[in-house]
């Protein structure tokens, strides 16, 4: 089965909420976040049982040399670089057929570069499982985290009965996708058992998802169709639908061809500071850098300059200095950072137009 399965790692966010160390210009995935290996390199380690021809990587155009400098072992046409944003429809859509034209019977599986997965044995078993009853099926399959507490922050999955196992993984009918909910109805979620945290996590054969794609997303179909043969990506790709595949095709299809595998892997979404915090810290203090806390707890400071940060007395705190730039801000603020930014360069513009203004008088 290895042999037809294909990797696909998406790597072209910003990830805004983790400001100042993430930025457009050097985005989360390419910064050592959890260790002293960037999130993207990590994503390629767990998938170190596929041969590197068969890891395909889309990012952002601005970021493929990035890729390069990072992932060195995977061919350098199976770097897709987006010249716009567009959703993980498009880019989705364009790898599916990118791999269709190595391997018709391929299946690929989506990762993202800024999760965390700490038990990797688990992730390989279910990984191998969902690609095995994928090919053999032609069915469309979620891997879902199991829900440990009412996350807010999250989508969630439905999961139904049983259907069959494959080894030691069970894999599940799918009842739909749930909405970020309440904290009320996250608690309800939690007591029922049977809602799954949404990893995005998919795999699937290439061709059924591509079918789906020309169903349900035609333009970018054709638009994908016509990049493959040879036309220019930046005059075709921003012909596609701006939508993501969750929405474009996911959400439309019948639940019959849909299945879901529950996992308990260790998995994370590192989005905010908060939560890589909740990660590797918890009750603790956790540090990056030339920093020094005394009489302080549950903070995070991560120090990427070379003068030091010291703190004293003080508690649940996110601290980051990057690049001339320091964040301070509670811990439970750490989620609203992209209103900060949206405040940030509202000033900034504000300033410019005082700058440029010319006395006419």
């Amino acid at each position: 089965m290895q042999e037809d399965l294909y990797i696909v790692i998406l790597a072209g966010g910003v990830g805004t909420r983790l400001w100042p160390m993430s930025s457009k210009e050097h985005p989360k995935q390419f910064h050592p976040l959890i260790s002293d290996q960037s999130m993207l390199r990590e994503t390629m380690n767990r998938v170190d049982f596929i041969d590197p021809a068969q890891i395909f990587v889309s990012t952002n155009d601005d970021y493929v040399h990035m890729v390069r400098d990072q992932l060195p072992e995977v061919p350098a046409e199976n770097i897709i670089g987006e010249p716009c944003s567009m959703g993980t429809g498009p880019c989705i859509a364009l790898a599916a057929k990118m791999i269709q034209k190595k391997n018709p019977n391929a299946v690929m599986a989506l990762l993202n570069s800024d999760h965390l997965i700490r038990d990797l044995h688990a992730f390989k078993t279910h990984l191998l499982a969902a690609a095995e009853h994928a090919h053999t099926n032609h069915l469309l399959h979620l891997i879902g985290v199991k829900a440990h507490w009412p996350n807010t922050t999250l989508g969630y999955i439905k999961m139904g009965a049983k259907d069959v196992h494959i080894a030691e993984t069970p894999i599940h009918f799918f009842d739909g996708f749930k909405e970020k909910p309440d904290h009320e109805t996250a608690k309800r979620f939690i007591k029922d058992g049977t809602y799954l945290w949404n990893t995005a996590f998919f795999v699937w054969r290439v061709d059924q998802i591509l079918n789906l794609v020309a169903e349900h997303l035609p333009n970018t179909h054709r638009a994908i169709s016509a990049i493959a043969n040879g036309s220019d990506i930046r005059e075709q790709y921003p012909q596609c639908e701006n939508i993501a595949i969750d929405t474009g095709v996911m959400e439309q299809v019948d639940t019959n061809l849909v299945r879901v595998i529950p996992a308990d892997f260790g998995w994370n979404d590192i989005g905010t500071w908060g939560s890589l915090h909740d990660e590797l810290g918890g009750e603790h203090n956790l540090t990056k850098g030339n920093v020094a806390l005394h009489d302080s707890s549950r903070n995070l400071v991560y120090n990427f300059g070379n003068h030091r940060i010291i703190g004293f007395g003080i508690e649940d705190l996110m601290i980051v200095h990057h690049n001339g730039k320091t964040l301070i801000c509670p811990k439970e603020k750490s989620a609203e950072l992209k209103d900060l930014l949206a405040y940030l360069n509202e000033k900034d513009q504000e300033q410019n137009t005082e700058n440029n203004s010319v006395d006419t008088e």
